[in-house]
């Protein structure tokens, strides 16, 4: 056992050898149990920090851009929350990273408020005729199938995975496309130059939102295909352990 090569000479001497402090409790050296290291790639359980004030701000106008749409019909109103809750997203993790305030709240925040924007969107916008019910259908069966393979992941002992470059890719295109498609279902050349803008951003992100998905499936079935991982061990979430050259995972957000 690492720490403990004084030992032999001190039962050779007849002398007790003390604790060896750097390998854990003396409970879990005589038990001949490793102590758990630190996890260096484990975020702080921190919850107030200005990154995590920024997403749960984010998150509150989450219902409010729902009632724009559906209520007064505000459309010019909630593209202008839509604008400032893209920019909340970009500014929470840069400020995350220049202060030094990443947490495991901000790493769950971030792609939550993402995922919630996107359906109140979808919703939204089928609700008012302006996409089809199948493009929801589409888009939310991707969250489905991606639940059960989180599911599996927490089963097996892994923590969610990071979002990867090429869903942050998807999440921006999507972001684009609604507002686009919201402004041009009224009349007028630059509402049809929106409207058709915006369909080519549906497309794209479509597209690139379930080439995530099977980049993540693939992460997830070869995690949970390898023996269980062991609790605390050294592979943090976000795919930086065995897999990490499937799909280059982001710093945390927040």
């Amino acid at each position: 056992m690492v720490g403990n090569s004084s030992a032999p000479d001190a039962a050779a001497e007849g002398e007790q050898a003390g604790p060896d402090l750097t390998a854990g409790t003396t409970a879990g050296v005589q038990a001949g149990v490793p102590a758990r290291e630190p996890d260096p790639d484990r975020l702080p359980d921190r919850i107030w920090t200005v990154p995590n004030a920024l997403s749960i701000a984010r998150l509150l106008g989450v219902p409010v851009f729902l009632w724009l749409v559906l209520g007064p019909h505000a459309d010019g109103w909630a593209v202008i929350l839509l604008i400032a809750a893209a920019a909340s997203d970009w500014l929470d993790g840069k400020l995350a990273r220049a202060l030094h305030q990443e947490s495991r709240l901000g790493q769950v925040l971030d792609p939550t408020a993402d995922r919630l924007y996107i359906g109140v969107m979808l919703i939204g916008l089928a609700i008012r005729a302006i996409i089809p019910w199948w493009l929801v259908g589409v888009l939310v069966g991707r969250e489905l199938v991606l639940a059960v393979a989180l599911l599996r992941l927490r089963a097996r002992g892994w923590e969610p995975l990071q979002v990867s470059f090429v869903g942050k890719a998807a999440t921006l295109c999507l972001f684009d496309a609604f507002p686009l498609l919201l402004l041009g279902a009224y009349s007028g050349h630059a509402a049809l130059v929106a409207k058709v803008v915006g369909w080519a951003f549906v497309a794209w992100g479509t597209a690139l939102y379930w080439v995530a998905a099977g980049l993540y499936l693939v992460q997830a079935w070869r995690l949970t295909s390898a023996p269980a991982r062991p609790e605390g061990g050294p592979e943090a979430a976000g795919g930086q352990g065995p897999l990490s050259e499937v799909a280059e995972p982001e710093q945390p957000d927040g």
